[in-house]
């Protein structure tokens, strides 16, 4: 089955491809011939993720997939939340959100937070939405090179590592976005059997 994964973010491309069996073909935006950059002005993951992925079905004309995700920090209110990847501007820099975070910290000794990622699926038949948590600490200094956005600060519970210590496929096994996509590709399983 061909489904466009509706991100211009190559790490998330790159994540979800490793995941998937033979069967299921990832399409990227571009493959499909959108090429702009999808708006997220939801004031939710799943409105986020459902808008996106209503946009490329309707103006592509194919079925497709979209997820939001947010570190949602306890003692924060769930902030970042939502707005993540904007939390210290439009810029969208992981490592002035990641510095704005760890500011916002400090002192605190009760940081635990937890990454959640809601996926939308939308096909001529169905929407349909996936979620996938990973819950964890956001540590006081940044470790590892690997991963993207907030993986050097978040130890997820039960490791010693961070996201960012982590190879992919050591990420893949327990990391929020490849628990929805596991729930995401079940799914589709059942639908093809």
């Amino acid at each position: 089955m061909k489904l466009c994964f509706a991100t211009n973010n190559a790490h998330k491309i790159e994540e979800i491809r490793a995941l998937v069996d033979d069967y299921h073909q990832i399409l990227s935006l571009q493959d499909v011939g959108c090429n702009e950059e999808l708006a997220e002005e939801q004031d939710t993951l799943e409105g986020n993720s459902n808008h996106k992925a209503a946009y490329v079905f309707k103006n592509c004309n194919t079925a497709c997939f979209a997820d939001d995700t947010g570190l949602e920090v306890t003692v924060l209110n769930n902030a970042p939340g939502v707005y993540s990847a904007y939390y210290a501007g439009n810029q969208r820099s992981a490592v002035e959100n990641m510095n704005l975070l760890l500011k916002n910290l400090e002192g605190n000794e009760e940081r635990r937070a937890q990454f959640r990622t809601v996926i939308t699926l939308i096909t001529p038949e169905l929407t349909k939405q996936f979620e996938g948590i990973v819950k964890g600490i956001i540590i006081k200094e940044k470790r590892g090179v690997a991963g993207f956005g907030y993986d050097p600060i978040f130890l997820p519970d039960g490791f010693s590592r961070t996201l960012a210590e982590m190879t992919m496929e050591e990420k893949n096994k327990i990391s929020h976005r490849s628990r929805a996509v596991k729930k995401l590709i079940d799914f589709l399983n059942q639908l093809s059997r």
